[in-house]
């Protein structure tokens, strides 16, 4: 495929204006596109997805020509690997419709609000208040406030490609998944996931906060499951103190994260794993 090949239709189809003056310098594997189960005539595909796992090196290639495609590649897991019922992706389990625009969301405000909702009080939990406050410790229920932007360490772009050939080595039936998107932290919105349903209705905040992380450690969307996220890490925390207020961060955007991690369950513990960590997983019971 030459390098002034446009678009074809089925990847034409995933943008509002058509695919106007996109072109795809990349050959790709047999693929489909993917409605939303609930779409309706005239509503365009969620996604593209690949037939089968996606070939080595192939999302490091798309992501490098994601300013000329105007598609964000996913490296795409499934709750199972049955090729016919691929959820949520070969079925179009996802919801883009019923996303919101991320530009419409604050990431600071929305993580100090989940904080909140994380540390009190429930009754379900079985946790009496300093048993609640333990967890969240040193903060306990006070929101620390954003940890600072990190010093870049290492290329977010190369980062993200080395991530993304560590989950295939790991897990090599993960499919392609292309999606039309400005930027990493919008693909997730883009194609309605609806992975973290269980505390976040609408995938735009999470986008949000995506976003920010972006520029604040170089983060990038990588794979998406049924239910999980792996961001690539560029400028991970250094030292626990650093890791401790990056922990507060994940725990109010993903409280199980810590609450089922494993023991103990505490945020001090959690810290203790991001050190240097470059890469993030996110899991939504």
């Amino acid at each position: 495929m030459n390098s002034e090949a446009p678009l074809p239709a089925e990847l034409r189809d995933l943008f509002a204006d058509g695919g106007a003056n996109r072109s795809l310098p990349v050959a790709l594997p047999p693929g489909r596109p993917v409605f939303a189960e609930d779409a309706e005539a005239g509503d365009r595909p969620a996604l593209w997805l690949s037939d089968r796992p996606a070939p080595a090196g192939l999302w490091a290639r798309l992501r490098a020509e994601h300013a000329r495609t105007g598609l964000w590649p996913l490296l795409l897991d499934a709750l199972d690997d049955d090729e016919e019922d691929y959820r949520p992706w070969a079925n179009g389990e996802v919801a883009p419709g019923e996303m919101t625009a991320p530009d419409g969301h604050d990431a600071a405000a929305l993580l100090a609000d989940w904080w909140t909702q994380h540390t009190a009080e429930d009754p379900e939990d079985g946790l009496n208040p300093e048993e609640r406050r333990a967890v969240t410790a040193p903060y306990g229920e006070t929101w620390p406030g954003l940890a600072p932007a990190r010093p870049v360490r290492t290329d977010p772009e190369h980062a993200a490609d080395g991530l993304a050939e560590q989950l295939l080595a790991g897990h090599a039936s993960m499919r392609l998944g292309l999606v039309a998107a400005d930027r990493g932290a919008d693909a997730v919105t883009a194609v309605g996931w609806t992975g973290p349903m269980n505390y976040i209705d609408d995938t735009a905040e999470l986008s949000a906060v995506l976003r920010d992380w972006e520029v604040r450690f170089g983060a990038r969307v990588v794979g998406v499951g049924f239910a999980t996220l792996v961001l690539s890490v560029a400028s991970p925390p250094a030292t626990r103190e650093e890791a401790l207020a990056v922990a507060a961060e994940h725990f109010a955007l993903c409280p199980d994260n810590v609450w089922q991690a494993e023991e103990p369950h505490t945020l001090a513990a959690y810290a203790d794993r991001l050190v240097d960590d470059h890469s993030w997983v996110f899991w939504w019971d």
